[in-house]
């Protein structure tokens, strides 16, 4: 079957015969074909040539060939059909007769899109809701939307909801371009069950074999100490109590956001900034008995004995 939804054309023939023959790139059709069988794998890639320099107005405007970026979080790619407001080029109203032809022309082209098309619609109106929820950067959710597309071609979506499978292809993103964003945070903004949400992701993770790498412990010092506007000089001795923490391997097996917050915390006392184990918990998302005892673990290991009493 064609593709159109790959991002890095990363596809290849499902013949066991032509595992070992290249993929061939035909630029003047768009299009990339098998080596050995000659099927087309994927079509209408766009043209990434270089553009013409222009120097002058007119030159960009008889040189230019492009419209505006493409982007994986529409359903059409940003190449849809626009029939436009009732008024003429010039901005002038057009007659009742033609209002009538172009209000039957905008009908027509709803009822003309596929269901596949009404879908990725739906899909991606809730992920650009998810994306303005928790700040999540437009590179994460161009990735997440080419791997939702790719759930979607896969058929995944039967027996799972659009909200849980967008989510997990959201988190998936957000652990592959490290962007500190946890279980928790997805599933509230989701407004799904977090257990549904670990059960698409696993999904997602077997099916198209994604290797997600732990979060790096720094950025979710950086995410908590915002969120509770610290002085830059907290968060530094925070990275340097991680730092040192993880020197002497201490962190391993722990979670990452707990160490974060109990860093955070030491930090937060040995620079006199009064601020509750309880008021860490709600912001980082664990309970403050966890960030207790990951603050008495680092302390102890690290040799830090004037804090006793403070923890």
């Amino acid at each position: 079957m064609i593709q159109n939804y790959s991002r890095d054309y990363d596809v290849k023939c499902d013949l066991d015969t032509c595992k070992t023959y290249p993929v061939i790139t035909d630029s003047e059709r768009g299009e990339m074909l098998c080596g050995g069988c000659g099927l087309v794998l994927v079509q209408n890639i766009a043209d990434s040539s270089r553009e013409s320099q222009g120097y002058t107005s007119e030159e960009f405007m008889s040189q230019a060939r492009t419209g505006p970026a493409l982007s994986l979080t529409m359903h059409d790619k940003g190449l849809s059909t626009v029939i436009g407001n009732n008024v003429d080029s010039t901005g002038r109203a057009l007659s009742g007769k033609t209002k009538l032809v172009f209000g039957r022309l905008r009908v027509w082209d709803k009822r003309s899109k596929s269901r596949t098309t009404s879908a990725l619609s739906r899909a991606f109106t809730m992920l650009n809701g998810m994306k303005t929820k928790l700040g999540i950067p437009d590179n994460v959710v161009e990735e997440a939307a080419y791997i939702y597309r790719k759930a979607a071609n896969a058929k995944l979506t039967r027996g799972r909801t659009m909200a849980s499978l967008v989510a997990a292809a959201l988190y998936a993103a957000c652990r592959e371009t490290n962007t500190p964003r946890t279980l928790d945070d997805i599933a509230e903004a989701g407004n799904i069950e977090r257990r549904i949400l670990s059960r698409d992701l696993r999904t997602l993770i077997q099916k198209f074999d994604l290797k997600l790498d732990q979060y790096n412990t720094a950025s979710f010092i950086v995410k908590i100490s915002n969120n509770l506007n610290l002085k830059e000089k907290t968060k530094r001795d925070a990275l340097s109590i991680l730092k040192r923490s993880e020197e002497e391997e201490i962190t391993s097996g722990k979670h990452p956001v707990a160490v974060a917050a109990a860093s955070l915390y030491l930090a937060c006392i040995i620079n006199g900034e009064k601020i509750s184990q309880k008021k860490f918990a709600n912001v980082a998302g664990v309970s403050d008995v966890t960030i207790r005892t990951r603050a008495t673990l680092i302390k102890k290991t690290l040799g830090l004995t004037n804090l006793a009493d403070s923890i």
